[in-house]
């Protein structure tokens, strides 16, 4: 269920807390294609299922990490929304870890905590830690602090 933020003071009144959790996402061979072609990186560890069943240690292809992280404002669109805003901007990210590959044919979804919230000229820049679980596995695939920037 999303959770609805009413503006910046909203933001503020949440830091520190557990915002949710999207639906889970299939991972397609398409879509890791599809980010392939975009991205240039046609590893053949994520776009050939022949080879990676023979030769890859997982069995299977994989999903680029970054094909991971940029699920990123999707998923959290799914968690959230912030009412009052003039617009918001991704701001970027303080840390990344890829910890687990994410198979073709795993489901994913994000789990965001609200890590901080501070003041910046016109506006606030938040912290948030997601988390890209992995339906059936311990590890999460991946544990981003990404930064977005909010403007009333």
């Amino acid at each position: 269920m999303k959770i609805r933020i009413e503006g910046v003071d909203g933001l503020r009144e949440l830091q520190g807390e557990h915002l949710g959790y999207s639906d889970w996402r299939t991972v397609t061979q398409e879509d890791v294609n599809l980010f392939a072609d975009a991205t240039g990186d046609h590893q053949w560890i994520h776009v050939d299922p022949e080879r990676a069943a023979k030769e890859s240690p997982f069995g299977t292809t994989i999903a680029h990490g970054y094909f991971t992280l940029s699920l990123a404002p999707t998923l959290l669109s799914e968690v959230m929304s912030v009412s009052r805003i003039t617009y918001g901007l991704n701001y970027g990210c303080n840390k990344v870890r890829f910890i687990s590959p994410v198979p073709i044919g795993a489901r994913v979804r994000a789990g965001a905590r609200l890590e901080s919230v501070e003041e910046r000229a016109g506006g606030v820049q938040a912290t948030m830690e997601v988390t890209f679980e992995l339906e059936n596995h311990e590890k999460p695939a991946c544990v981003a602090e990404v930064v977005y920037r909010y403007y009333p």
